[in-house]
């Protein structure tokens, strides 16, 4: 090593020194952030969390910007044995900015909690959070501060707006899949999410499924998806937990939404829509959250805009600590990934197994049946009871289609109903 190769490589470890200094004694500030200081304040977040964090890039924008994401939680960077992961998706459109520093400042919340908050800190430990403060970094680069309406900034490099870029399943989508979308697509595909938001400007509503119409007979009104009790519920837990989004049916000029919540289709058609991509492609609960007015308000604002969605961030999480959960393996006891567990009645709508066999089904306290399957083996149904502030356990066994011999079938079976047995976790 060279005199000047040792003297840079000190440099920069007193530069990691400062910034340990400056980011344990000082809070997040309420600005605005641009890239490069979004990416400090991501980095620095590892180096004084280690143990609960875990930054990854999911792929680049355009123009080569990284689409980071921070996962947070307790050993997070191993496999916990049936942990739900959730996400957040910030700065989708990115003239609508206020969601990129909610999401920073929600990171530092989750953060500082852990070990201090006994709510956090019991949270994060069986919950593996993903936070993506911004989908478009490039988008924002160009956006105008106090801007808003308009449309300068919403759309990616190459003009397409990421909120209609995903495959539909309704209606054919002609736009070519841009990179931030692929980037997207093959993280949910390849990571189990339970339950998601994406985070907008322009208005003030939790927005549900379904964003468009399943039938060409229906042009109007709420397009129901399966789970429109859950979906509802979870926009209802948003809400009301916001200091105001729920309080009148009129919250920002010419909106109308009663409780602060909508169907997606009722209030106006989206074709290649994000939440309706996680739900019909993999089973995620994603709903779409509007979280201001104004698209790129003043940085004065921002302080309020922090106060009224704190808790309702944290409590739209927590709800995928309710329904069922399980593992789905064969007659040996090996998991069985990528089988579908669909809940008999809310079809087609299934959710995939992860690769260590785990499966989430988030509902409502009631009775229902789940039925499971996978290519090789045969199908099974059944049946659960749902409790109100708990998750049921219910393991199911798939018996491959190699086992015909009619002699065994007993032997087969009674393990089956054994590990069938609900367990209620607390």
């Amino acid at each position: 090593m060279n005199t000047i190769q040792y003297i840079l490589r000190w440099d920069r470890v007193i530069m990691l020194l400062v910034g340990y200094t400056v980011s344990r004694v000082a809070s997040l500030d309420f600005t605005y952030h641009n890239q490069t200081q979004l990416e400090r304040f991501l980095r620095n977040a590892t180096l004084y969390y280690p143990d609960i964090t875990d930054l990854y890039s999911i792929g680049q924008s355009v123009r080569g910007v990284d689409l980071w994401v921070l996962a947070i939680g307790r050993d997070i960077k191993s496999h916990v044995p049936l942990r739900p992961h959730v996400k957040y998706i910030g700065n989708i459109h990115g003239n609508e900015a206020v969601s990129r520093e909610m999401m920073m400042h929600f990171i530092e919340y989750l953060l500082t909690g852990y070990g201090s908050n006994e709510t956090v800190t019991d949270f994060l430990k069986k919950t593996g959070v993903h936070v993506m403060v911004t989908m478009n970094p490039d988008g924002y680069g160009i956006s105008i501060m106090g801007t808003c309406t308009g449309y300068v900034g919403r759309e990616n490099a190459n003009g397409y707006d990421l909120n209609r870029n995903f495959p539909d399943f309704f209606k054919a989508n002609t736009s070519p899949v841009q990179v931030e979308t692929k980037a997207i697509m093959n993280w949910i595909q390849n990571r189990s999410f339970v339950l998601s938001a994406n985070l907008h400007g322009g208005a003030m509503v939790a927005n549900y499924p379904f964003d468009s119409y399943n039938s060409t007979s229906q042009t109007s009104g709420a397009s129901i998806s399966p789970d429109d009790d859950v979906f509802q519920h979870l926009a209802l837990t948003y809400t009301r937990s916001h200091a105001t989004m729920s309080l009148s049916p009129e919250t920002c000029p010419g909106d109308h939404f009663v409780n602060g919540i909508t169907n997606g289709a009722q209030w106006y058609t989206v074709n290649g829509g994000m939440q309706d991509y996680n739900y019909l492609s993999v089973g995620c609960m994603e709903i779409t959250i509007e979280m201001a007015c104004c698209k790129f308000p003043q940085p004065s604002q921002l302080p309020q805009f922090w106060s009224k969605n704190k808790d309702a961030l944290f409590n739209f999480l927590t709800k995928v600590h309710i329904g069922a959960k399980g593992l789905v393996i064969d007659n040996d006891s090996n998991p069985i990934p990528n089988a579908r567990v669909y809940v008999v009645g809310r079809e087609p709508v299934h959710f995939k197994t992860s690769k260590y066999g785990e499966y989430w089904k988030l509902l409502l306290p009631g009775k229902y049946t789940l039925k499971a399957e996978a290519d090789g083996y045969l199908t099974t149904t059944v049946s659960i009871v749902v409790h109100d502030g708990v998750v049921t356990r219910k393991d199911i066994m798939l018996m491959n289609t190699d086992v015909k011999s009619e002699g065994s079938k007993h032997a087969v079976y009674l393990p089956f109903i054994l590990l069938s047995m609900t367990m209620i976790l607390l």
